[in-house]
């Protein structure tokens, strides 16, 4: 076998083809790490908001949208007194009836922006467990609250979205009250209203769906009562259910992600093997003489893979540092919410071994054609 020291050495005998060869892995493997990160994050913030425990009753046809679902404002007191084995906090049944709208808000800054604006009373808080109030209150009439991550959704400073500061929507001024956070979930980048509020300002007299958080009951038993009360017109549907099925709306999505960085990685994979090609060519006297004084074709293949490796996975951390710096705890706006990239493992594990694969299997085809040629062809070329 050829010792390490000889791949390590031809490793900087071409500075530009290193760099290209450096540069054209670090993308390919940052791209592929960023369509991981972007689906891996979509899809945890969309199964971390739906609670197992928690049933959504929206009206019949709108299962798939909340926002285009109505509901009678008579259903929220209905299935609160009519399904047994509600949870429930010093007698108040785990049952909140909101109103969920998108539309454009805007800031004190004149930044208009679409946001999620759910219209909610403070029974909210019993099926929205995960929310934590982190500053001043709950909004009240002519106040909304907003999660920690609205102001990446509206494209804002942090700043702008404090308690005491403004909001406008519909030409209405609404001060907002205080801060809320729902860790990793889309309630994090909405906006909540007083319920009436929100109801006034939409002109709309339904709710838009019913939550009801169980406890000793079970989904049967909800659904039980959507099929007794015909005339509320109601669908069941749990909540994690729910927002899994949002996750297949949003495939599409997921789909480019994936065909774009096929795309531009194809590119740059097309370029390195060129640029391999063009290097082992000009060194086949050099592996025909390294031949003739005893090393095999097996032993000089692994040392141009070796030297291969070097490179993409000096590329692969180059990319890894560049995800570091820029995608890592980026948060990711989209139209329910947003979700944050994150460099987790199996993100890392992809990323390590696309680096692997194209130092190996990618240097296969270009060194296999420049250690073909028989031995005394290959020491008269030039």
């Amino acid at each position: 076998m050829l010792p390490f020291s000889y791949a390590l050495r031809n490793l900087f005998r071409d500075p530009s083809r290193l760099a290209q060869t450096v540069g054209g892995s670090a993308l390919v493997v940052l791209l592929l790490v960023a369509a991981v990160a972007l689906n891996q994050g979509m899809d945890t913030v969309l199964s971390a908001s739906g609670s197992p425990k928690n049933v959504i009753l929206l009206g019949k046809g709108s299962e798939e949208s909340i926002e285009r679902s109505e509901v009678h404002l008579d259903a929220e007191s209905s299935a609160a007194t009519s399904v047994r084995g509600l949870e429930e906090h010093l007698g108040v049944s785990a049952v909140s009836g909101e109103i969920v709208y998108q539309a454009p808000i805007r800031t004190e800054s004149n930044q208009k922006e679409q946001a999620l604006l759910r219209g909610v009373l403070e029974k909210a808080l019993l099926v929205h467990t995960s929310v934590q109030l982190l500053e001043g209150h709950f909004p009240g009439p002519g106040e909304v609250m907003v999660g920690r991550l609205a102001h990446r959704k509206l494209g804002v400073d942090e700043s702008e979205l404090v308690p005491g500061k403004t909001l406008y929507f519909e030409n209405e001024s609404l001060k907002i009250s205080g801060i809320f956070a729902a860790p990793g979930t889309v309630l994090e980048s909405e906006i909540w209203f007083d319920r009436n509020d929100l109801a006034s300002l939409t002109q709309r007299d339904t709710l838009s769906s019913i939550t009801i958080r169980l406890g000793d009951a079970e989904f049967d038993d909800v659904q039980v009562f959507t099929l007794q009360r015909n005339d509320l017109e109601l669908a069941a549907i749990q909540e994690d259910l729910y927002y899994s099925k949002l996750g297949v709306f949003y495939k599409p999505i997921k789909m480019m992600t994936w065909v774009t960085a096929a795309l531009v990685s194809a590119g740059a994979i097309f370029g390195g093997l060129n640029t391999l090609y063009a290097a082992f060519a000009s060194r086949i006297r050099e592996m025909a003489t390294l031949q003739s004084i005893g090393y095999t074709r097996g032993a000089l293949l692994v040392s141009l893979v070796q030297e291969s490796l070097l490179a993409t996975l000096t590329g692969t951390l180059v990319a890894f540092l560049a995800a570091y710096f820029l995608l890592d705890g980026t948060t990711v706006p989209f139209s329910i919410g947003t979700f944050t990239l994150t460099l987790s493992p199996l993100v890392i594990v992809t990323g390590l071994i696309t680096g692997v694969l194209l130092g190996t299997i990618g240097t296969l085809p270009p060194a296999i054609r420049c250690l073909s040629p028989s031995l005394p062809k290959a020491l008269r070329s030039s």
